[in-house]
C-alpha cells in the first residue's frame, strides 16, 4: 500500500468518526454545562438573566450535533443518511439542521446585547430582565419556527429513481436555502456580534482603569468576558464553513470541505472547557457538585454498614450473657 493511500485511508477514518465523537463528547459535556448552570448558584436569574440564555445554548448545542454532522458518520460508516432514509426523517431532519442553527446565532446576538447594555447602563434596561430574556428566547424560537415550517409543509420528496431530496415539488429550495441561511445565520449575526462585542471591549477596559466599581458590575464583568471569548470564537469557527459551502462548495478541495465543517461543529462542544478555563463561578460550582457526589457515593455505604456492625455486636453480647448464664445454672 501507497503512502497516498495509507494517507487516504487515515483521513476518511478521522473524517467519519470524529462527528461520533462530537456527538458523545458534545452531549456529555452540555448536559454537564446545563446541569451546573441549573445549581444553586445560578438559580437567581433576577440577579444575573443571561443564565437563560446559557442554558438554552447548552440545550440547542446538544441538539445541533445530531443534524448533519451525525449524517456525516451515518453515511461514511452506514451508508445511509437521516435526511435521505424516508420522507418523515428528511421534513424532520431538514427542519431542525435550518432551525437550530439561525437560533443559536441569534441567541449568542442577544448574549451580546445583554453584556453590552449591563456594563454600558447602571440601570437595568428591559432587555436584561428575567421576563424579557424569556421572552426575547421564546420569540427566537417561534420566528424560527415558522420560517422554517415549509419544510415539515412542502418539502422532501421520492424521485423517479427512487431516492429521496429535501427539495420540493412546488419550488426549488436549494441552493436559495443556502444563500438565505449564510445571511441570518453567520453575515448578519456577524455584523450584530462584531458591533456589540466591541462595545463591550470597551466598557470592559474602561471598568478596569475606573477605581470605584460596584461588586455587581465586577461580576458583568467576568461573565463578559466568557461570553465575549464565546461569540469572537462561534465567528472564526463557523463563518468559513457558511461562506465555503454556499459559494466554493463545487471549486475548494474535499479536506477543505470538512476540515471547515467540522470546526463548526466542533465550536458547539467547548462551551463547558470554556467556561470552566475562564468563569470562577462555574469552575468552583462544578467542582462542588464533583465532590458532594463522590461524599455520597462514600458515605452511602458506610450508612448502611453501621447498623449491621451494631446489630452483629449487640448479637455478641446477647449470646455471651445467655452462655455465661447457662454456665452458672450448671454450676449451681
Amino acid at each position: 500500500m501507497s503512502t497516498n493511500d495509507t494517507d487516504s485511508n487515515a483521513e476518511f477514518l478521522f473524517f467519519s468518526y470524529y462527528p461520533l465523537f462530537l456527538v458523545i463528547a458534545g452531549t456529555t459535556l452540555n448536559i454537564l454545562t446545563f446541569v451546573t448552570l441549573c445549581r444553586r448558584m445560578f438559580r437567581d436569574t433576577k440577579k444575573q438573566p443571561v443564565m437563560h440564555y446559557m442554558r438554552t445554548m447548552a440545550i440547542f448545542d446538544i441538539v445541533m450535533l445530531y443534524g448533519w454532522n451525525l449524517d456525516h458518520y451515518l453515511y461514511a460508516i452506514h451508508g445511509f443518511r437521516f435526511v435521505e432514509y424516508s420522507i418523515a426523517s428528511c421534513k424532520i431532519m431538514s427542519f431542525i439542521d435550518y432551525f437550530i442553527t439561525p437560533a443559536s446565532a441569534w441567541l449568542r446576538v442577544f448574549i451580546c446585547l445583554d453584556r453590552y447594555l449591563a456594563l454600558s447602563h447602571l440601570n437595568r434596561t428591559w432587555f436584561s430582565r428575567p421576563k424579557s430574556v424569556l421572552i426575547i428566547i421564546g420569540c427566537i424560537v417561534a420566528v424560527f419556527i415558522i420560517y422554517n415550517a415549509h419544510f415539515l409543509l412542502f418539502a422532501c420528496y421520492v424521485r423517479s429513481d427512487g431516492t429521496i431530496t429535501a427539495n420540493s415539488v412546488f419550488y426549488q429550495v436549494f441552493p436559495l436555502w443556502d444563500y438565505i441561511q449564510l445571511g441570518i445565520y453567520n453575515c448578519v449575526p456577524f455584523v450584530c456580534m462584531v458591533t456589540l462585542d466591541s462595545g463591550v471591549v470597551y466598557h470592559l477596559i474602561r471598568l478596569r482603569r475606573t477605581t470605584a466599581v460596584q461588586n455587581s458590575r465586577i461580576q458583568h464583568r467576568v461573565i463578559s468576558i466568557t461570553l465575549l471569548i464565546t461569540t469572537f470564537l462561534f465567528l472564526i469557527m463557523t463563518i468559513p464553513s457558511g461562506i465555503i459551502f454556499a459559494f466554493f462548495y463545487d471549486t475548494v478541495n474535499t479536506t477543505v470541505l470538512m476540515l471547515v465543517d467540522a470546526a463548526m461543529f466542533t465550536y458547539h462542544i467547548l462551551s463547558f472547557p470554556l467556561y470552566f478555563i475562564t468563569f470562577h463561578d462555574f469552575r468552583r460550582e462544578f467542582l462542588t457538585m464533583i465532590r458532594c457526589a463522590r461524599f455520597a457515593r462514600v458515605t452511602v455505604p458506610l450508612v448502611n454498614t453501621v447498623p449491621m456492625n451494631i446489630a452483629a455486636t449487640t448479637e455478641r453480647k446477647i449470646i455471651s450473657k445467655t452462655t455465661g448464664h447457662i454456665h452458672t445454672q450448671m454450676n449451681h
